[in-house]
């Protein structure tokens, strides 16, 4: 039985509602803000079905990204709504990801952060709200350029104790406060 093909328009709104709302309002990612305001953010929803699928259609935005210029591309959002549902598979995903990015000798100029529903750290409960800080409307690829991370990084030394403060942030928001925050409720 086939899903219905996702509205690009209503996924890429959510997502770009996430991107706002948790991970700029609530500075999950500190670097965001910057490349969202310039709207170098290139937004790609995926029509694929299949992880085969999406893998082409990664390379494909992993080579456009490597390519383009960074002032007007600084990072992409492959938003896959119809593929690796399952956090589990989306998570052993990552590892063939990985081997394309390296297959394109990519590495050390590109890499790939994950986002889901359904993301869960290890050693953590599917329902802690730790599991919050990389929990996206859909299942997300995000393709980001070394060169922004190292630009970032100085500009924000404390790059290191993100995760801890991303956690302490989400366990002072709650389960209550972030349904509210996804809804665009004020608390």
């Amino acid at each position: 039985m086939s899903r219905p093909v996702p509205d690009h328009d209503a996924v890429i709104a959510a997502t770009a509602h996430w991107v706002d709302k948790a991970v700029i309002g609530l500075n999950l990612c500190p670097f965001a803000k910057a490349v969202q305001v310039k709207k170098q953010i290139r937004y790609v929803v995926s029509d694929a079905t299949t992880p085969e699928q999406l893998l082409e259609q990664l390379v494909a935005e992993l080579e456009v990204l490597a390519e383009a210029n960074p002032e007007k591309i600084d990072t992409t959002l492959l938003i896959h709504p119809q593929v690796l549902t399952d956090f589990e598979d989306f998570n052993e995903f990552l590892d063939v990801a990985d081997a394309a990015l390296e297959e394109l000798q990519l590495d050390g100029e590109l890499q790939i952060a994950s986002f889901h529903p359904d993301y869960q750290f290890a050693d953590t409960d599917r329902n802690d709200i730790d599991n919050y800080t990389n929990r996206s409307p859909y299942p997300t690829l995000h393709l980001i350029r070394e060169d922004s991370i190292d630009r970032a990084v100085e500009a924000f030394p404390e790059a290191a104790d993100i995760f801890e403060k991303n956690i302490a942030t989400m366990r002072a928001l709650g389960h209550d406060g972030w349904d509210k925050l996804m809804q665009g409720k004020d608390e």
